[in-house]
């Protein structure tokens, strides 16, 4: 998948659309979903123009790999959902119908998110 500089969370980041904010670090962005699919939908996004977790993994620091679970970490305490629990999704690539260009996880909770796939 090719980096398309104009997609909406490099809007987000260049602050030229607003996102309801929820923890920023260094590397990471996390922001509330604006179609949640849970109770608690929240995006999270490295603030470099990465396109797919594969690119990610190839191409990123170790820092900015750190800072992503750090970012994980903090959503889950500030979500109090350290019992309940929550999904953490990315998808990739048309198999795994992918729609922005760039690098995002879906962090999902406060509700049963349900099965997985429905075979």
């Amino acid at each position: 998948m090719v980096y398309d500089k104009n997609n909406i969370f490099a809007k987000i980041l260049r602050d030229e659309v607003e996102a309801e904010k929820v923890y920023e670090n260094e590397h990471v962005l996390c922001f509330k979903d604006i179609y949640p699919k849970s109770k608690i939908h929240v995006l999270v996004i490295p603030k470099k123009e990465y396109s797919d977790i594969y690119d990610f993994s190839k191409n990123s620091t170790n820092k900015e790999k750190e800072s992503i679970f750090l970012a994980f970490e903090s959503l889950i305490k500030i979500y109090n959902i350290e019992i309940s629990g929550c999904r953490i999704i990315t998808n990739h690539g048309v198999d795994g119908r992918q729609e922005v260009p760039h690098l995002h996880f879906h962090l999902l909770a406060g509700n049963d998110v349900g099965r997985m796939i429905n075979n």
